[in-house]
């Protein structure tokens, strides 16, 4: 660890993502299907597109939210009771306002760059179905444009981690956005986190994923259909097995299984929390701000995951992908439960 970061210890968590408003709809099937959409998986839109479906969605009750996976994740961390920075990019419209207004009441300082194009600003349709399942459909408007310039070294290096989300392999710009934050990170001392983010993106990249894997993280975190794309292999055993031979850390999710920790080569089952879902959205990135809290703030890997499946059990059972106010009081509860 740099001497920087020894002395500072400010920021728990650098998180760099795409800023997308979150529009959150409770729909039938019947409407996934009728729309040709990759059901529990995100389909990438133009705003024509995209319209269609929010003009389909008229007689539904619509919410929004200030999220991207990456920014799910920092307020995760932050209710936990974490410090987390966020690095995005909006532009200047309604969305980004809302989107920066949002950001900031939930208690992350982020650095949420005004686009200078004239593009809006990313929006993501999340659709859930009564099974609880999500599809989600993404315009990213000008989060495309985010750049490796954007990043604050400065700030990244009195950071503890950085967390860098999948879905930034979509576009180039953000592609070297997310390579930048890597490379610095290594140079600044600062623990890299990775998020496979979705299986799409497993199978569209894995060349590069699995160099990301092997040359820069020091944490990863990805579900069992991700894992199962990653080394084409069904067995989650045995992907857990070949994960812990290039990764010194990695948190598998398994739905209500709760997730494996595979840490130095050991395999750890941490068991979930029953409860009923309704809506699955942003569970993975609650389990990811109460893993990367954990990490940062004294936990074992264990027990991090246990506070992470808890908290991820709790977003399952609202609408929307983030809990309201702090839920850093039940910590000593839960992990020692």
């Amino acid at each position: 660890m740099t001497e920087n970061n020894q002395n500072s210890g400010s920021v728990d968590v650098f998180g760099v993502g795409n800023a997308l408003v979150d529009i959150l709809a409770l729909v039938e099937d019947e409407f996934v299907l009728k729309h040709g959409l990759n059901r529990g998986g995100m389909t990438l839109m133009d705003s024509a597109t995209q319209g269609g479906i929010l003009h389909d969605l008229e007689q539904v009750s619509l919410q929004m939210r200030s999220g991207g996976s990456a920014a799910n994740t920092m307020i995760g961390l932050a209710q936990s009771g974490g410090k987390g920075y966020y690095s995005g990019k909006v532009a200047k419209d309604t969305n980004g306002e809302f989107y920066r207004q949002d950001l900031l009441e939930a208690g992350i300082d982020f650095n949420v760059h005004p686009a200078e194009s004239n593009g809006p600003t990313g929006t993501c349709v999340v659709l859930t179905t009564p099974d609880a399942e999500r599809t989600l459909c993404t315009n990213l408007g000008v989060s495309t444009t985010l750049a490796a310039t954007d990043i604050d070294v400065d700030r990244l290096s009195h950071c503890k981690y950085s967390y860098v989300e999948g879905y930034l392999w979509d576009a180039p710009e953000p592609r070297k956005a997310s390579i930048e934050t890597m490379e610095q990170s290594k140079r600044l001392g600062v623990k890299v986190a990775f998020t496979f983010s979705d299986g799409f993106l497993v199978d569209r990249f894995s060349d590069d994923f699995h160099k990301v894997v092997s040359e820069y993280c020091d944490v990863i975190f990805c579900n069992a259909d991700e894992v199962r794309s990653f080394f084409k292999e069904e067995s989650l055993e045995e992907c857990a097995r070949k994960m812990s031979e290039i990764s010194d850390l990695a948190l598998i999710t398994n739905g209500d299984k709760g997730c494996m920790v595979v840490e130095n080569k050991q395999i750890v089952d941490v068991a979930g929390f029953p409860v009923k879902a309704i809506d699955t959205v942003g569970a993975g990135d609650a389990f990811a701000g109460g893993v990367l809290f954990g990490l940062t703030n004294g936990l074992s890997a264990t027990k991090a995951a246990r506070w992470g499946n808890y908290l991820a059990s709790m977003v399952v059972q609202i609408h929307g992908p983030r809990l309201e106010g702090s839920q850093a009081h039940l910590l000593n509860q839960v992990i020692s439960g």
